[in-house]
């Protein structure tokens, strides 16, 4: 039996992979010759959601998925962003209205965008082949795909599963504790970024209740391993403590989840005819909650170039390849430089930085002209 050939494989079933899949789909004369290798998602009700997530899309991706027919119908949009630093005077406040957009985002469970983007793929003929891990390896005139004691020849192949990227790696001694929590007296549409002296902290709206918030709190690991241990009395006290009162009294509302941070980047390129988009091409920070939006950047980009080598897929792909990685590189680099820079230059005991980082945030909040570009960056990124 001859071994199944492919176009294009796409080597993850996350949300980067699945959706470069029914982007390349749409402009696809022969969709079933893209295949996308990966775990299919396992439905499962609120109660036993299998990941704990919440993700803040921003505008551009709320759009681009809008598009794919795959945006999940519980969200919870975000019409302001309130910035602030702990025992500073300086805020920034960044509005949907002065961006000129509808919303500045949305927030969704990480369960119900899978979701939505596995139901969208059942009817984009793409050929869904369900494994644990795949790798691609070049070869001369193709890609050789291995997975789970098998493997397939594709032309070309995109990596886009959680292999962390070879290049820049920075270990930000930080854990993020992940919860949500229940308000008493809860803003609409509003989320919240605060720099603290370890590390930022982040309430989101939630899209399972109007009083419930989405919590990612960078610390130290010390402190995040005593924060999830502590009884939920003394956790909330601290946590009410480094946040403040602008939502009322918080709430535990969940289980404590704990993630360790750190900065992968690497080549949009990897080898011939191998492109990485999403945590395979880079992991940030969590500060901003820039990760996901710049992967569906990739993806969208990476379908732009390959648009005329599908037309043609005898042609060879590493020219379009080559003007993907080099039109990625300014928006990628910026991004994550300011998801870089931003938590190590708060969380600094240097009381003459913590005072020019408050006096910095008024700045931004009193003269457009140094905040629209910093917000337009957050909501659209730098597009080629």
């Amino acid at each position: 039996m001859s071994e199944p050939s492919f176009d294009i494989a796409i080597c993850g079933a996350g949300p980067v992979g699945a959706s470069l899949a029914l982007l390349l789909a749409k402009q696809s004369k022969a969709p079933e010759r893209i295949a996308l290798l990966g775990r299919a998602h396992q439905t499962s009700s609120a109660a036993q959601r299998g990941d704990p997530r919440t993700l803040a899309l921003n505008f551009g991706s709320q759009q681009l998925l809008q598009q794919l027919h795959a945006w999940p119908t519980k969200q919870a949009p975000m019409q302001w962003v309130h910035v602030s630093q702990q025992g500073r005077l300086g805020r920034c406040l960044i509005s949907a209205k002065e961006m000129q957009v509808p919303h500045l985002g949305a927030v969704v469970n990480y369960d119900d965008l899978l979701s939505s983007l596995h139901q969208a793929l059942l009817q984009s003929g793409v050929t869904f082949i369900t494994t644990e891990h795949a790798q691609a390896v070049s070869q001369a005139e193709s890609v050789l795909v291995q997975h789970q004691n098998a493997h397939v020849h594709a032309r070309m192949a995109v990596q886009c599963d959680g292999t962390k990227p070879q290049g820049t790696t920075r270990h930000y001694q930080q854990h993020a504790l992940l919860a949500t929590l229940r308000a008493s007296k809860p803003q609409a549409e509003w989320a919240y970024e605060r720099f603290t002296e370890h590390g930022p902290l982040a309430l989101l709206p939630h899209p399972d209740g109007h009083d419930l918030y989405a919590l990612v709190w960078c610390n130290p690991p010390a402190r995040t391993q005593f924060l999830q241990q502590a009884s939920t009395q003394e956790f909330e006290q601290h946590l009410q403590s480094s946040f403040g009162h602008r939502l009322g009294t918080l709430q535990l509302h969940s289980r404590r989840h704990v993630f360790p941070l750190a900065l992968h980047a690497g080549p949009s390129l990897l080898a011939a005819r191998i492109a990485a988009a999403g945590n395979a091409a880079q992991t940030l920070h969590p500060v901003a909650g820039q990760g996901l939006n710049l992967g569906l950047r990739d993806v969208a980009q990476l379908a732009q170039a390959l648009s005329p080598w599908q037309a043609d897929t005898q042609q060879p792909p590493m020219p379009y390849l080559q003007n993907f990685a080099k039109a990625r590189r300014p928006d990628r680099w910026l991004t994550a430089a300011i998801t870089d820079t931003l938590p190590r230059l708060f969380a600094t005991r240097n009381p003459l930085i913590q005072h020019a980082c408050g006096l910095g945030l008024l700045a931004m909040d009193t003269l457009p002209l140094a905040r629209l570009p910093f917000a337009r960056q957050l909501l659209l990124g730098l597009r080629a």
